[in-house]
């Protein structure tokens, strides 16, 4: 499915999504008509462009601001944050959406059932590990419900309401699985940004960052290992200049980000940035998948086709029952390198060392 095909079906539900230069080499889809900056930043943003000013909506906690434009400016988002030395508001894309090939591991239509596979051990590290995990949320799953640090972050399951289990419903719930296989003594902290719609953008991942760090500070916790597996394109292919100074603040944490499904070559941020451990998929035989992105920015690769893990199921009349699927996708080897990472913080490694050691462990041949 190409970026302009998922812009016409995310509108289809009321989203306004603006594809900026279709089939070029900027090609990156934004939300039409909007700017995002820093508090700080927003008097200067008002003051340039008031006269096209429609609304403004801040958030207190996160300090940030959304400005939304009016008129024949909306369709000049992109090049007014540029003057103006902020931000228009990317969309990410969930990586289990893959150009081209099936979306769900099978027969592309739904995540199919998979046989049971072992609960995690129940363990307690000693100090605690925590992984924060950036996603849809995390159900009540079995896995998950009894353990002493769990809380849930229920899955929005049919956001568009139409009776049926959205594309990427259970998705947090399947990546938090996969930590909790590999690093079965990892906290596991969810917090909600990406839509069970498969989108998501700079605003909502940026604040979700925030209230992350502020719920952790809250706790009096740490957080060590941060996954992130949705990113975005951009016109410049440089990374979105807030995501880029939100990321700075995290000097002290192992993130790992999904490379993408699109089969390219080309920046995807966050997993592009330099600090950050970009994981591409492999396949069962050990080489990179045909969906998987690939290039120089790419640090690590773990497998991706046919992840079995903890799932959720939107059930008739709207009740849920909890299983395990199969999916494929860098969303899913992503959480495995975390996973590894974790596990590196626990032995008493430094953020540099656990970073080190997974490249090592999950090499990217390229």
């Amino acid at each position: 499915m190409s970026i302009g095909e998922l812009q016409r079906a995310w509108a289809a539900y009321g989203h306004d999504l603006l594809l900026h230069d279709p089939g070029g080499r900027g090609e990156c889809l934004v939300r039409r008509g909007e700017l995002v900056a820093p508090a700080a930043a927003l008097d200067l943003v008002l003051e340039r462009y008031r006269r096209w000013v429609d609304d403004v909506r801040h958030d207190d906690e996160s300090l940030l601001a959304r400005v939304r434009l009016r008129g024949p400016e909306r369709d000049r988002c992109v090049e007014l944050a540029r003057e103006a030395g902020v931000s228009a508001n990317h969309v990410y894309f969930g990586s289990p959406v893959m150009y081209g090939t099936p979306v769900m591991f099978g027969t592309g239509a739904d995540p199919q059932d998979a046989p049971p596979v072992p609960e995690p051990p129940r363990q307690q590290w000693d100090p605690p590990v925590v992984v924060g995990v950036l996603d849809t949320g995390c159900d009540p799953h079995p896995w998950f419900r009894d353990r002493s640090w769990f809380e849930a972050v229920p899955e929005v399951l049919d956001a568009d309401g139409d009776s049926g289990q959205d594309r990427q419903a259970g998705h947090g719930t399947f990546v938090s699985g996969v930590v909790l296989q590999h690093a079965p003594g990892a906290v596991i902290r969810t917090q909600r940004a990406l839509s069970s719609l498969g989108f998501t953008d700079d605003y909502t991942v940026v604040a979700g960052l925030r209230a992350l760090r502020r719920a952790a500070t809250a706790r009096g916790e740490r957080i060590d290992v941060l996954v992130l597996t949705a990113g975005c394109y951009t016109t410049d292919d440089e990374c979105p200049p807030l995501l880029r100074e939100e990321l700075a603040a995290w000097p002290d944490v192992v993130v790992v980000a999904a490379a993408g499904n699109h089969g390219s070559a080309r920046p995807f941020w966050p997993a592009a940035l330099p600090g950050v451990v970009a994981v591409a998929a492999t396949g069962e035989d050990g080489s990179a998948a045909k969906f998987s992105n690939t290039g120089p920015w790419v640090d690590a690769a773990a497998p991706g086709v046919g992840v079995t893990s903890s799932y959720v199921r939107l059930e008739p009349g709207g009740g849920r029952s909890f299983g395990y699927a199969r999916w494929s996708g860098t969303s899913f080897a992503a959480p495995r390198v975390a996973a590894a990472a974790a596990s590196a913080r626990g032995e008493g490694r430094s953020p540099d060392e656990a970073r080190d050691l997974v490249r090592r462990h999950y090499p990217f041949e390229g």
